[in-house]
């Protein structure tokens, strides 16, 4: 019977599945971290306002996330100094590549923190672990090169190597929240996939209220119709950041005199006429509509 059982556990698991990915996955459950994430993240979103500085640590500039490639250099530099550290006369260069790797951390846990105050809160418990485990690696290799300054070798490469372990952790659980989270990602339907070419009807135009957004799905997709005048702008509805209801959004006008919607979760703000980030912590551009009215008074659309 006991056998049976075991037997009917392994086969009850889901496809795919292995023991590492349930333990991660049982980490974005835990709500004993609640509290600290609460703390920090309010103080995070309290110190970093909306402006240019923001947008930067998001990635805006640069159309994705900046955190994700900015990670691959610490973990790079860290790599090839265990590498060396395990290859007779390369203690110089080791030594310069745990430096380099400290130095390359900074602007990569300050794009990660402003990534992680606007994520979903099982994501945010799992990069709080994730954050924990990069801290504590950081920590050590920061005690590796003094070692290594003091011209304690042997102590330096013990620390580096016991670094090294606990940054393929941490790693580890940057990859959950990056592929099994979607954190990063855009979460805006692809409309590519789902609108046929050409132009459909959406609705009556005089069904649209003036100045205020509405709710209208076309096919599988939602979105978002705001009638401003004798314009009507529409965008996926899906926020590209986390998939927020941007119909339930705030209508702002920005510096340019440009009508933007704000998500009302996250605050990602975007121009209403093509979809382009004005804000983050979106970076990718929200898929965008061109509008028509036809004689009969019906609202036609299709994909830019």
């Amino acid at each position: 019977m006991e056998r049976r059982a075991k037997i009917f556990r392994r086969m009850s698991r889901p496809q795919g599945s292995t023991r590492l990915a349930d333990a991660t996955e049982s980490l974005e459950h835990v709500r004993g971290l609640d509290r600290v994430i609460r703390v920090m993240a309010t103080g995070v979103r309290r110190t970093l306002r909306p402006g240019p500085v923001k947008d930067a640590l998001h990635g805006v500039p640069l159309g994705h996330p900046a955190h994700p490639p900015l990670s691959d250099m610490p973990i790079g530099f860290w790599v090839s100094a265990a590498v060396l550290d395990l290859l007779p006369g390369g203690r110089r260069a080791s030594q310069t590549l745990v430096a380099a790797g400290l130095a390359s951390a900074v602007p990569t846990v300050l794009t990660g923190i402003a990534d992680w105050s606007a994520l979903h809160r099982e994501q945010q418990r799992v990069g709080l672990v994730h954050a924990a485990g990069m801290a504590t690696a950081s920590t050590l290799y920061t005690v590796s090169l003094v070692a290594r300054g003091q011209g304690r070798d042997a102590a330096g490469r013990a620390f580096g190597f016991a670094g090294l372990g606990v940054l393929f952790a941490g790693a580890y659980l940057g990859g959950h929240l990056a592929f099994r989270q979607a954190a990063g990602a855009s979460h805006a339907d692809q409309i590519s996939h789902l609108v046929p070419l050409g132009w459909h009807d959406l609705c009556a135009a005089d069904e649209l209220p003036d100045g205020w957004p509405v709710h209208r799905r076309l096919g599988y997709i939602s979105l978002f119709v705001l009638r401003k005048g004798g314009d009507i702008h529409v965008l996926a509805d899906r926020c590209s950041h986390l998939a927020g209801p941007l119909h339930q959004g705030r209508i702002v006008t920005d510096d340019n005199a440009d009508t933007c919607v704000i998500c009302p979760w996250h605050g990602s703000t975007f121009r209403v006429d093509d979809g382009s980030v004005v804000h983050g912590p979106a970076t990718a551009r929200q898929p965008a509509f061109e509008s028509r009215v036809t004689d009969e008074g019906t609202v036609q659309v299709r994909p830019y």
